[in-house]
Formats: structure tokens, sequence, C-alpha cells
């Protein structure tokens, strides 16, 4: 199934009622910003059509898990920039990493 940048567009901002991107006083238009994600992702997803079903797969979860990983160090950044706390959800999400490492040495 072809999805149109457009489409994608909406999607994202679907996705934005739920769990809204703050983007705070950066100099530039948010919806300019939606439109070059969803362009970029759209020719990203069409040179994968000659993929197997499971390489496009693998591939896209590898870009979201690299994206996400991207996302929290950003976001452990700004938090430690400025002198704030981590939010519940982060620190909940590094104390179950920090477990895992203890268990696994």
């Amino acid at each position: 199934m072809r999805l149109t940048p457009r489409e994608l567009e909406l999607l994202m901002h679907e996705v934005e009622q739920e769990d809204p991107i703050d983007f705070a006083d950066l100099p530039f238009n948010e919806q300019e910003l939606r439109e070059l994600v969803a362009n970029h992702l759209c020719e990203m997803a069409d040179a994968m059509a000659s993929f197997s079903e499971e390489d496009r797969r693998l591939t896209l979860l590898a870009v979201a898990a690299k994206l996400v990983l991207e996302n929290l160090v950003l976001h452990v950044q700004l938090l430690r920039r400025h002198g704030l706390p981590l939010n519940e959800q982060t620190a909940a999400l590094l104390s179950r990493l920090r477990k895992g490492d203890s268990d696994g040495a």
C-alpha cells in the first residue's frame, strides 16, 4: 500500500493529538517540518519497494528504534542542561534499563 506524504502528515497529526510535540521556540514552521519528514519517510519507503516484506519490516523497526533512542537521549540532555528532574516515564524507563544492566552483569 502506497501512502502519500499528505496522508502520512494527517496520520502524524492524529498521533500528535495523543502525544503532542513541543516545538518550543524552534525557528521553523511546524507544518513545514511535518511536510519535510513525511516526504523523507515516503521517499525512504519507496526506496524499499524491492525489499522483501520481512526486510522492510526489519528496516522500519531499526529506523524507529534509532529515532526513539535519539529522542530519549536528547530529552535527557535537555533536562540535564536546564537542571530539571526526569519525568516519571523517563525515570521509570531508565530505571528498568539499569536493572537490566545489573541483572546481566
